[in-house]
């Protein structure tokens, strides 16, 4: 099988194990064809993008224990969906990404430039 890349075009690195994020709950941003909602971008979650999620319908930041969710807070990292990414996007409270962890497959709903603009920066 092939290992599955990121937008860089490199091995797709881990997103987070704690909270075990990931369509598949591996801790990464991989996706298939059960993955509809294509959870594709691995990001930093920030209260201004969760409480934006929420508006939108998607609690985040709620605990659903029968499907192993463990409720998200601000610094946490996530498997997001590609198009709601996008959407906070446009509506300016996008949250920082990990480039090396975001599947390639991102950049079918995202444009490039924009996971640039914000990607995480370390020193």
């Amino acid at each position: 099988m092939e290992k599955a890349k990121n937008v860089l075009q490199t091995e797709l690195q881990s997103c987070c194990k704690d909270p075990m994020t990931g369509f598949y709950r591996d801790g990464y941003c991989h996706t298939g064809p059960q993955d509809t909602g294509r959870h594709v971008v691995c990001a930093i979650m920030t209260a201004e993008f969760l409480a934006f999620s929420k508006s939108r319908g998607n609690d985040l930041s709620t605990p659903i224990p029968e499907y192993q969710f463990p409720g998200l807070q601000p610094g946490d990292q996530w498997c997001l969906c590609a198009m709601r990414w996008q959407e906070a996007f446009e509506a300016g409270v996008a949250p920082t990404v990990i480039l090396e962890a975001t599947h390639e497959k991102a950049l079918e709903y995202i444009a490039f430039e924009d996971l640039l603009e914000h990607k995480l920066v370390r020193e």
